[in-house]
C-alpha cells in the first residue's frame, strides 16, 4: 500500500473509531453506567434474534440479514485469509455503519456529556490509542487500530469498572450531604419499592397527602442513590414534613444501601414480578431484594393481592412490625379499592367509605398502598375520601384519551411488563367500539430466560381481545409473530408505527400503545 492509501486508511480507521464511540457510549449511558450491558448489547445488535433467550418459539424464525451481518462476515472471511489491507477497510467500514440502526446522535435524546462520561470516554480513549500505538510498530501496522475500532464495547466496560471506585468515593460525598439534610428536616420518610407499581403509588400518595403540604417526593424514577441523593439536596425544603422516596434495585444489597442512610418510618411494597430478571435471574432473587426495604421500618404496607407479599405477613408481625394489608381482590386486605361497573369502593377494616367513579388508568392496587400509608401516616378516613376524587393518571401509564379524530388512545409507554401489559389489554377490551382495536408494542424486555415466553403469551392475549397487532423493532418480534398466530404489521421505529395509526384509523377505533422500548435496542 503506498503512502496516500495509508493515510487514507488511517484516517477511515480514526472515524470509525469515533462513531463507535459516540454510539456505544450512548449504551452505556442508557445502562446506567452498567460495564455488562456492553458485552450484552454487542450481542443484541450482533445477531438478528434476541441474544440470551433460553427458549425460542416454534415457528418460522424472522432473522434479517442486514448490513452489519454482512460486514461481520467480511471481517471474520479477512481475518482468516490473513487479508489485512482489506480487514482494515472492512474494520473501517463496519465502524462506520454498524450495527445498522444503532444511532449516532439519538432519537429520544442525544448524548448527553457528563463528568462521568467524559471519564470514561477519555480513559477508553487512552486504553485504546495504546493498543493503536503498539499494532504500529508490527509488521501489520494497522493492526491495532483495527482492534481499537472492534473492542470499543469491551474497552468502555473495562474502563468503567476501573473508574468505579472514584465514582463510588464521589456518590457518597453527596449521600453525605443528603444525611445531613434530612438530619437538618427530619421529615417522615416513607420508601416504595415493587417489582412494578412504584411510581404510580408514589404519585398517588403525594396527591392524597398535598392538601396538607410540606410533602417532597422523589421525582420521575430518580430511585438509586445517586437518584434519591439528588433529590435531598435539591428539594427537600425546611418545613418539609413527609419524604416519599422511591427505591429500585437491579440486585440484592442495593435497597438495604439506601435504608441505611434514608431510613424510612414507613415501607411500602407494590409486587414482586419479572422485571429485572436479566438482571437478577430467579423470582426468589427479587423477592429478597425487595424484603429489604421492610428492615428499618416500623410500619409496613403489603399488597396481599400479591402472592408472595402474602406470605410476609405473619413474619413481619411477628418480629414487631406494624403491618397493614391492602389490595383491591383480596377480602382479607384492611384497605381494599374494588371495582365494579366503573365504580370504585373504598373499604377500610371492613367499613365501606363510599363510592366514586372510576379513573380510568388509576390502578385500584396501586391506590390501596397509597390509602394504606396515607393512613398510616394519620390521615383521617373522610379527608382520604374527599381527596381521592382528585386522584390523576401517571403519565405514560395507561392514560386513555380520545384524539380530534375520534380515535381512542391508550398510553402505556412506559415500562410495561407482564402483569400491567394483562391490565393494559383488559382496559382495550372493555372499550364501547364500533370499530377496530389495535397493539402497538415492541414487546417485553428485561425478562431473561422468560422474555420469550412472556412475548408469546402477550402476543397470545392480544389475539385474543382480538387486536391487531403491530410490532416495532425487531428485540422481540420472533416470539410475538409465533404468538399471535396471523399475519401482522411491522416497522423499525415507533413514528413509522404512528404515522401509519394516523393514516389508518378512524373514528370509533382504538390504539393500545403497548411499551417504548430505548433506541439502543434493536
Amino acid at each position: 500500500m503506498n503512502v496516500v492509501g495509508g493515510v487514507l486508511v488511517a484516517i477511515l480507521l480514526a472515524l470509525a473509531y469515533g462513531v463507535q464511540m459516540s454510539r456505544w457510549l450512548r449504551v452505556l449511558q442508557r445502562e446506567h453506567y452498567d460495564p455488562r450491558s456492553m458485552l450484552r448489547f454487542l450481542a443484541r445488535w450482533s445477531s438478528p434474534l434476541v441474544a440470551g433467550a433460553k427458549a425460542r418459539p416454534r415457528a418460522r424464525p424472522h432473522r434479517p440479514f442486514t448490513l452489519s451481518h454482512a460486514f461481520i462476515v467480511a471481517v471474520v472471511a479477512a481475518i482468516v485469509l490473513r487479508a489485512y489491507t482489506l480487514l482494515a477497510v472492512v474494520t473501517a467500514g463496519y465502524g462506520l455503519f454498524c450495527p445498522q440502526g444503532l444511532s449516532i446522535r439519538g432519537k429520544t435524546g442525544a448524548l448527553e456529556w457528563t463528568r462521568r462520561l467524559r471519564a470514561v470516554a477519555l480513559l477508553a480513549g487512552g486504553l485504546s490509542l495504546v493498543v493503536a500505538a503498539l499494532g504500529a510498530f508490527t509488521s501489520e501496522p494497522f493492526l491495532g487500530a483495527v482492534v481499537a475500532v472492534l473492542a470499543v464495547p469491551p474497552v468502555l466496560g473495562l474502563s468503567t469498572r476501573l473508574l468505579r471506585p472514584l465514582e463510588e468515593r464521589r456518590a457518597q460525598r453527596f449521600v453525605g450531604q443528603a444525611v445531613t439534610r434530612l438530619k437538618r428536616v427530619s421529615p417522615t420518610v416513607v420508601a416504595i419499592t415493587g417489582s412494578y407499581g412504584k411510581t404510580s403509588t408514589k404519585h398517588y400518595l403525594a396527591e392524597l397527602l398535598s392538601g396538607d403540604g410540606g410533602v417532597v417526593a422523589s421525582p420521575r424514577s430518580y430511585n438509586n442513590r445517586a437518584g434519591l441523593s439528588r433529590s435531598i439536596n435539591e428539594n427537600l425544603a425546611e418545613g418539609t414534613r413527609v419524604f416519599i422516596a422511591e427505591m429500585g434495585t437491579y440486585g440484592p444489597g442495593e435497597i438495604r444501601a439506601l435504608t441505611s442512610w434514608c431510613a424510612p418510618e414507613i415501607a411500602v411494597i407494590t409486587a414482586i414480578g419479572p422485571v429485572h430478571l436479566e438482571r437478577m435471574k430467579t423470582l426468589d432473587v427479587i423477592e429478597a431484594a425487595k424484603h429489604e426495604i421492610t428492615e428499618r421500618a416500623t410500619t409496613v404496607v403489603l399488597n396481599v393481592d400479591d402472592a408472595r407479599l402474602a406470605q410476609w405477613l405473619d413474619p413481619l408481625r411477628a418480629a414487631g412490625k406494624r403491618v397493614i394489608a391492602v389490595g383491591s381482590t383480596t377480602a382479607e386486605a384492611e384497605v381494599r379499592v374494588t371495582l365494579d361497573a366503573r365504580r370504585w369502593a373504598l373499604i377500610v377494616e371492613g367499613v365501606n367509605l363510599g363510592g366514586l367513579d372510576e379513573v380510568v388508568g388509576v390502578q385500584p392496587t396501586n391506590l390501596a398502598c397509597a390509602l394504606g400509608a396515607a393512613l398510616a401516616l394519620g390521615v383521617d378516613r373522610a379527608t382520604l375520601l374527599e381527596r381521592v376524587r382528585r386522584v390523576t393518571p401517571v403519565a405514560n401509564r395507561l392514560n386513555v384519551v380520545t384524539a380530534d379524530s375520534g380515535v381512542v388512545v391508550i398510553d402505556d409507554t412506559f415500562n410495561a411488563n407482564p402483569a400491567s401489559a394483562r391490565v393494559a389489554l383488559k382496559v382495550l377490551s372493555s372499550l364501547d367500539l364500533t370499530g377496530r382495536r389495535v397493539v402497538v408494542t415492541p414487546g417485553l424486555i428485561e425478562l431473561g430466560g422468560e422474555q420469550n415466553s412472556e412475548n408469546l403469551l402477550l402476543a397470545q392475549r392480544v389475539a385474543a381481545v382480538p387486536a391487531e397487532l403491530v410490532v416495532v423493532a425487531r428485540t422481540n418480534v420472533e416470539a410475538l409473530e409465533a404468538g399471535y398466530g396471523k399475519p401482522l404489521k411491522r416497522f423499525d421505529r415507533r413514528d413509522e408505527a404512528t404515522a401509519w395509526i394516523r393514516s389508518s384509523l378512524v373514528s370509533g377505533d382504538a390504539v393500545l400503545y403497548l411499551n417504548d422500548l430505548p433506541d439502543h435496542y434493536p
